[in-house]
């Protein structure tokens, strides 16, 4: 089978500043990959450059055959790659709801409709589906609560839901449990073990327990190239990837 990603010897600079070099590996349609390495190490950049936010200095990107190497964010959002943030990137003054209807009306191309008031009466499918969701993820009982009023666990809970709500191909997760509870982070990871099989996720995360649990493959990014990419058993037992971590060759 094709690969869904093709990642050709990308390398990024900035001025003189090189934060990633030559970077090369392919993504399977269904391939869970967590992306670990120590701070700096250009995995966000790397995020950046998958979703057209950055543009590659050399090498390029293929997405199902076609290089899209040098399109725009919103593009590649509409071929089906899909990210979420570090820090949130919501509408706070805006409801759950309203956040998810805004979604949800640009995935059926109804977002420039103007001659019906968006309630549900005239667009009951759309709230049938928002109500889904929100059930889903847990945010039903607070899906008229302003998001600046959630606490950020609940943030994030949101933002994930967003990037599932556009029935993405890849989904680029970037530090998914970031400043949750214990709770929150096991509520996060129990509904992310059980997105369809064929959506295609890549993770970046520090919690190493988080990462391991659901990456079924692991690349380890260290001094802007690719150090490891193998199974999430072998690079857990790696030798280097333990001395980078945890400055001992001990297993984490």
């Amino acid at each position: 089978m094709k690969p869904i990603l093709e990642i050709e010897a990308i390398s990024k600079r900035f001025g003189g500043l090189e934060i990633l070099k030559d970077i090369s590996f392919n993504v399977s349609q269904g391939e869970r990959i967590g992306i670990i390495g120590p701070n700096g190490a250009g995995k966000t950049t790397f995020f950046n450059l998958l979703t057209g936010d950055l543009t590659p200095s050399d090498g390029n990107i293929r997405f199902r055959g076609t290089s899209i190497t040098n399109e725009p964010n919103y593009k590649r959002a509409r071929r089906g790659i899909v990210r979420t943030f570090q820090k949130n990137n919501l509408l706070v003054t805006l409801s759950i709801l309203d956040n998810l209807l805004l979604v949800l009306q640009r995935k059926h191309g109804i977002n420039h409709t103007w001659f019906k008031i968006r309630n549900d009466k005239y667009y009951n499918s759309l709230y049938k589906e928002a109500e889904e969701l929100l059930t889903t993820w847990g945010l039903y009982s607070q899906c008229n609560v302003k998001v600046e009023n959630l606490s950020y666990g609940e943030q994030r809970q949101t933002e994930i839901m967003l990037g599932i709500a556009t029935d993405p191909d890849v989904l680029l997760l970037d530090e998914p449990t970031a400043g949750m509870s214990q709770s929150e982070t096991d509520y996060i990871v129990n509904l992310l073990h059980k997105l369809p099989k064929e959506l295609t996720l890549m993770i970046i995360e520090h919690d190493l327990d988080v990462i391991f649990g659901l990456a079924e493959r692991m690349l380890v990014l260290h001094d802007r190239q690719v150090l490891i990419d193998n199974t999430s058993e072998v690079v857990r037992k790696d030798p280097q990837v333990n001395k980078i971590y945890i400055g001992s060759e001990e297993v984490v």
